[in-house]
């Protein structure tokens, strides 16, 4: 996966912000968004907000059928407004926003003894159900391996154990993390 330049990552998260800010105070999405270079490119991502440093919104999509710039931007509203987990995000809390974006690797099948914690993320499918946690979940809450999927199926709906079951299917992906906390110059 080729790394952004950093005129992309600050663009990238520009971005975001606007489609958040925009979504919050005017609830619509930007007119107008990048449509060159890795903004054409068609790419899984999820975009993760915080506020005060505690989570408030994590919203992805891991069939990259728009283009980057376009998923981005619908992400980054979402995870403001419409994650069902919490409130809609307020104009007051603009002011203690950072966010973070995870740009995802293709997903390929992967053994349980191969995911390597915080390095790889995971999806466990098992039938119509499907789970999802990005690889900085695993090291923000310091799980092991075996816990790791566990909280994936968790994540799906399923059994902690659904992973074991010789039908679920697991994806191991990498991600390239852009985040604000690291680029707090005009943020």
């Amino acid at each position: 996966m080729p790394f952004l330049s950093e005129a992309d990552r600050r663009a990238a998260l520009q971005l975001a912000r606007t489609a958040v800010v925009e979504a919050i105070a005017h609830r619509k999405l930007p007119d107008v968004f990048p449509r060159e270079g890795i903004f054409a490119e068609r790419r899984a991502v999820f975009v993760t907000l915080h506020v005060r440093n505690r989570l408030q919104g994590c919203i992805g999509v891991i069939e990259a059928n728009e283009p980057l710039g376009e998923a981005i931007i619908r992400c980054a509203a979402s995870a403001a407004l419409e994650d069902p987990r919490f409130a809609p995000m307020r104009t007051d809390q603009l002011c203690e926003l950072t966010i973070e974006i995870s740009l995802l690797s293709p997903m390929e099948p992967i053994a349980p003894e191969s995911i390597e914690i915080g390095h790889h993320g995971l999806v466990v499918r098992l039938h119509a159900q499907r789970g999802l946690l990005l690889p900085q979940v695993a090291i923000e809450h310091r799980l092991t391996r075996e816990q790791f999927l566990e909280e994936t199926c968790r994540k799906a709906g399923l059994p902690r154990e659904a992973w074991r079951d010789p039908e679920a299917r697991l994806f191991g992906f990498t991600c390239e993390i852009l985040s604000e906390s690291s680029h707090h110059e005009g943020a």
